[in-house]
């Protein structure tokens, strides 16, 4: 019974702080016109994208509109030092727990720069829709974004140590949930164009979702063989293999290419020229370069999330501790560059899916000239279903364990 409570309690921790956080995007900063801010952002195709992983933050410039994405930009600045710096390597490989904390330290650190040059950027682009814009306005909002965005950071690492699911994932999770009411509601059904419109659109959702589950769930079984295993025991040999996933990294690649591709609007918050703005909504928005660069940050954060999560040397060390091996191949080097190869098809395989199930309603819209799931997104429900699967994994594994325990109990 008290480990059931731990369960209930992991998951009250976890919806109490979502609710907290939800709450914070709107409590506004004083001293802002929220109509003309929120009016501002509706005509603005850039500021829309980023009001969905903002939950709406960008709408009513709350305390929390920062949201998540200075820490997830952090997280991967930190991962590219650790692959480039070999002393942050070093510390994440051999100090356990310790170097743990040494790169979350690093991570937090940045993600506090990140957040001051995020607000700092922001309160210079609400300048025009304030009642009395000074330095002390300036410096009261700053501080104001920034400690939001440090608070969401710490709601997060709770989530994730104390509560359910990946902090960072749910706290996306909540914002994008939160902004499905209002694309519904911009559909609405007077005629029979309408009818199949929304049709095709329950349609693109179904099928988007079916094809999403079975990439997260698809994985090809290396066969493993242990020398320790003879005569009919064999027969039960065939039976283990190491199970490598056609998307390791899950909904990750598409949250790091969405943040990344933030980045560059952010930047265009503070730009007036409208040549500017034209150029730039052009390249991000609408272009074959929108569409090249998003693919390839699908595809090298799908390399580069699957480097983190797989080490083939430690994998091919592993087996030779344990007495095993693949069938046909030699242990030691050759088991490294076996797996790197069979990895390396898998997730470029898996990043292609993911690319072209992200960009699926813009082929729609371009074959049949019907806009769907404006507003939303594939990418969104990419993450929402994502992050639901492993969610609900981990609930099933954390209950397995509970009755594991019981039993040996």
């Amino acid at each position: 019974m008290e480990k059931r409570n731990k369960l209930t309690n992991r998951i009250i921790l976890t919806l109490t702080v979502l609710f907290i956080s939800r709450i914070g995007i709107f409590i506004p900063i004083p001293g802002i016109d929220q109509t003309e801010i929120s009016g501002n952002v509706n005509q603005n195709a850039i500021l829309n994208f980023l009001n969905i992983f903002s939950g709406g933050g960008f709408s009513t410039i709350g305390i929390f509109s920062l949201g998540i994405i200075p820490y997830i930009n952090s997280s991967i600045i930190t991962q590219l030092l650790i692959k480039i710096i070999p002393t942050l390597e070093e510390i994440q490989k051999n100090e356990g727990e310790l170097g743990k904390q040494k790169i979350n330290k690093i991570t937090r650190y940045l993600t506090l720069t990140w957040a001051i040059i995020q607000s700092i950027s922001i309160t210079l682009w609400i300048k025009p829709h304030t009642f009395n814009w000074n330095i002390n306005f300036l410096l009261d909002s700053t501080i104001t974004l920034t400690t939001g965005s440090l608070i969401i950071m710490w709601f997060s690492e709770m989530i994730t140590e104390y509560g359910i699911g990946n902090g960072a994932s749910m706290l996306i999770f909540q914002n994008i949930i939160s902004n499905i009411p209002k694309t519904i509601k911009n559909y609405s059904i007077n005629n029979f164009e309408s009818l199949i419109t929304a049709i095709s659109i329950s349609l693109a959702c179904l099928l988007i979702l079916i094809i999403n589950i079975i990439i997260q769930d698809s994985k090809r079984k290396i066969e493993i063989i242990s020398s320790k295993q003879l005569g009919e025991q064999n027969k039960l040999a065939a039976q283990n293999y190491i199970p490598l996933k056609l998307n390791q990294g899950g909904v990750m690649p598409i949250i790091f290419a969405s943040a990344t591709m933030a980045l560059p609007q952010y930047a265009t918050l503070n730009i007036n020229n409208l040549k500017n703005n034209l150029v730039v909504n052009f390249i991000l928005s609408n272009s074959l370069f929108y569409l090249l660069m998003y693919s390839v940050l699908i595809i090298v954060f799908s390399f580069f999330y699957s480097s983190i999560i797989l080490n083939t040397n430690d994998m091919a060390e592993n087996l030779q501790k344990v007495g095993a091996s693949i069938p046909s191949i030699r242990p030691g080097k050759e088991t490294v560059e076996y797996l790197k190869k069979i990895i390396n098809q898998l997730t470029f395989i898996g990043s292609i899916f993911l690319f072209l199930i992200a960009q699926f309603p813009l082929i729609i819209s371009k074959i049949s000239q019907v806009n769907l799931l404006q507003g939303l997104g594939t990418t969104s429900l990419l993450i929402l279903v994502g992050v639901a699967i492993d969610t609900a994994k981990q609930i099933q594994t954390y209950i397995i364990s509970e009755q594991y325990d019981n039993i040996m109990e």
